[in-house]
């Protein structure tokens, strides 16, 4: 077997990790279902933020929608900007964010708020994540990525006013280097999973209604 990469030499940049073919192989599995995220709310715009320029995932895409890229500390796409992203607030129906969301750092919580804040009441986000149970976790070790388990982003979700799906689905690859499209409830084994959560309008939980009060007659 190939050795192991020392988790205590330095870590690349994770962006660089998906333009390798390992990389490539869990996003092109990915396009259909980036795809399908982008129709979601016809009518609505939507905007993507993923690794790689995603012209594949995009290219049956309805509506209008904004492409951005990591680049740095900040953005690159139609805009070049940083945190907080310099567009109004609930005015997309559809936020997609492809292995971009960090567990700590600027585009970790403070990414989630942006997407909470950009989506309509009723709105959609798109969560694609590494998981950190799949053999393929040997393929990006040492490469700055750290992954983690859909119960934990659940309560990020939660967090920032998102009602998150109780159920992932499990996408890519599970250790071959082969694009596996079709997706799986939970995760499972596979490299990667897509975590949705909707923006509610409404409370969570109902608020009881008080008993009116008559006052007495005179």
């Amino acid at each position: 077997m190939p050795a192991v990469p020392s988790p205590r030499q330095p870590a690349a940049d994770a962006r660089d990790w998906f333009l390798t073919p390992a990389g490539r192989a869990v996003l092109a599995s990915e396009d259909a279902v980036v795809a399908q995220a982008l129709c979601d709310r016809p009518g609505l715009p939507w905007l993507w933020c993923g690794p790689d320029p995603g012209e594949e995932a995009t290219e049956g895409a309805t509506g209008r929608g904004l492409c951005l890229s990591p680049a740095g500390e900040g953005w690159h796409g139609a805009v070049e900007c940083a945190l907080p992203l310099p567009l109004p607030s609930e005015s997309f129906g559809t936020v997609v964010l492809q292995h971009v969301a960090r567990p700590a750092g600027e585009r970790g919580p403070a990414l989630l708020e942006e997407a909470a804040r950009l989506l309509v009441p009723g709105g959609r986000l798109w969560l694609f994540l590494l998981n950190p149970l799949a053999p393929y976790r040997w393929r990006w070790r040492g490469n700055g990525i750290s992954a983690s388990e859909p119960l934990v982003w659940r309560k990020r979700l939660r967090a920032v006013g998102l009602a998150p799906d109780p159920v992932s689905q499990g996408l890519g690859p599970s250790w071959s280097i082969q694009v596996s499209p079709l997706p799986q409830q939970g995760p499972g084994l596979r490299a990667a999973y897509l975590l949705r959560a909707e923006k509610r309008s409404l409370p969570l939980t109902p608020v009881r209604r008080r008993a009116l009060q008559l006052a007495p007659a005179a």
